[in-house]
């Protein structure tokens, strides 16, 4: 009215400044020469949470049907709403990551990861527990499609084979210590104590990553990306997923399995063809024409599935053979404790001049070596202990070396995309080991065991094939923000 400028008001801000700005890290501590391995140990919260959550809640089954008074096949969807979410989401929430900051992202992650678990252990009704599984689960996707970027941009070129070895190791623990302490907390305080032990662990996590995990220095370009593709590839994942549960148990009728497969093709498809149409794709298509992503993407789905086929086949072989369910979880901890030693001590004991794909061919042949001799031997507690740790020792050498022959392969400007990809194929692998050794067990009678351990034995060989067709890439390393 008067031609004066209208005062500025400041916008209300709906978050705390730590959740809506990527703030710099303290300069003593970015200024310190360890800061990338304080980043890497943070990161490393969130990596030991999601595989302990992966395989604790497992261990709620019974109680949770006994208080809901609810069937098995409804139960099971405790876990299996969370892997469909988060397997649909990893990849579009590490797109919006490398445009908005990973450490945004990741931070956000766990304060809604944090928020989600505490109303799983206040849900009254199963149906509230799902719808609070789903939304804990799109937490997790926040930090699963930022942790290997946040490694890989955080520590020196020349340590982030080591660094994602540790990441690995850390996965390796929480999924060893799931049943144990899945089991302690169900039995001593209540199956809610399972989704609340994650509180206290996320509050931590938020205050480290506030000041330990670096800023974002290279963004990918925030001008949006096509939004038919997430809806396509939500569907491609999620009819697979639904369909290999159907195929390993889960009461679908039998002619939805063949539905699902058929949705779940049309649409992969359908999100290839808008990859190389539509502006602004979810992802840049010379991502997938890259013999070394494509390989290794297909690695890290296999090394998953021999990872976690034999977490169902050992329990159910030796609890069949008369042994208790106490020796079956102290045999199967040779598998996850045989995968961390490799993961954190392979820098130490194997030659550095060793590359990448070299690392990936020698840890895969370990693995077809484990798992042949599994099958001739046989499957009792005393055999299974050396071939079980001799099958992580070679995972724990594959992984981290894939890891980090992807993401040298990917742009650090994409790398949250990157990660996203990493976890899918690595969710994907999940879902189908179990299903797989599931469908086994289920088909094969008396001999379902050693046939199961049978059929983890291509994927082996598939990883090793994956391994040896790899090209070793550039580098996405060091190029975390200063701050």
């Amino acid at each position: 009215m008067n031609g004066r400028p209208a005062p500025h008001v400041p916008r209300r801000r709906l978050l705390p400044a730590v959740l809506s700005e990527e703030r710099p890290r303290p300069r003593r501590i970015r200024e310190r020469p360890d800061a990338w391995r304080l980043a890497v140990a943070t990161v490393c919260f969130g990596a030991f949470m999601g595989q302990l959550d992966a395989s604790i809640v497992t261990l709620t089954y019974r109680s949770l049907s006994t208080e809901f008074h609810a069937s098995a096949a409804a139960v099971e969807w405790v876990s299996l709403a969370y892997l469909l979410t988060l397997v649909a989401l990893l990849v579009p929430v590490g797109r919006l990551a490398d445009a908005h900051g990973r450490k945004l992202f990741y931070l956000n992650g766990f304060a809604l990861f944090t928020v989600a678990s505490a109303a799983c252990g206040l849900a009254p009704s199963l149906p509230v527990l799902v719808g609070a599984r789903v939304v804990q689960a799109a937490g997790a996707a926040m930090m699963q499609a930022n942790s290997v970027a946040l490694v890989t941009t955080s520590a020196p070129r020349g340590r982030v084979r080591a660094a994602l070895g540790v990441q690995a190791a850390a996965q390796a623990l929480g999924l060893a210590l799931g049943p144990t302490v899945g089991g302690a907390l169900v039995s001593a305080v209540g199956w809610r104590w399972v989704f609340v032990v994650n509180v206290p662990v996320g509050v931590v996590a938020l205050v480290a990553g506030r000041y330990l995990l670096p800023r974002t220095r290279g963004r990918a370009a925030s001008g949006g990306f096509d939004r038919l593709g997430p809806v396509l590839l939500a569907i491609t994942t999620t009819g697979l997923l639904l369909a290999l549960s159907g195929a390993s148990g889960l009461p679908f009728p039998g002619w939805s399995v063949a539905v699902l497969l058929v949705l779940a093709a049309v649409a992969g498809r359908a999100f290839l063809w808008c990859l190389e149409h539509r502006p602004r794709p979810l992802l840049d298509p010379a991502l997938l024409r890259s013999r070394t992503v494509v390989a290794g993407l297909a690695g890290a789905l296999c090394d998953y599935l021999v990872l976690f086929g034999p977490l169902v086949l050992v329990p159910a072989a030796l609890t069949a053979a008369g042994s208790s369910e106490l020796l079956a979880g102290l045999v199967l901890t040779a598998l996850p404790a045989g995968f961390a030693l490799a993961a954190t001590c392979a820098e130490k004991v194997l030659p550095a001049a060793l590359s990448d794909r070299a690392r990936c061919v020698l840890g895969a042949l370990v693995c077809v070596g484990a798992l042949a001799a599994t099958a001739a031997l046989p499957l009792t507690a005393f055999p299974l202990v050396p071939m079980l740790a001799l099958l992580g020792l070679g995972l724990g050498v594959y992984t981290p070396a894939n890891n980090a022959t992807v993401m040298a392969a990917i742009p650090a400007r994409a790398s949250g995309t990157g990660g996203g990809l990493i976890n899918m194929a690595r969710g994907l692998g999940t879902a189908l080991g179990i299903a797989l050794v599931t469908l086994a067990l289920h088909l094969s009678g008396g001999d379902g065991p050693r046939w199961a351990v049978v059929a983890l034995l291509p994927f082996a060989l598939l990883a090793l094939a994956a391994a040896a067709l790899g090209r070793p890439g550039g580098g996405a390393a060091g190029t975390a923000d200063d701050g």
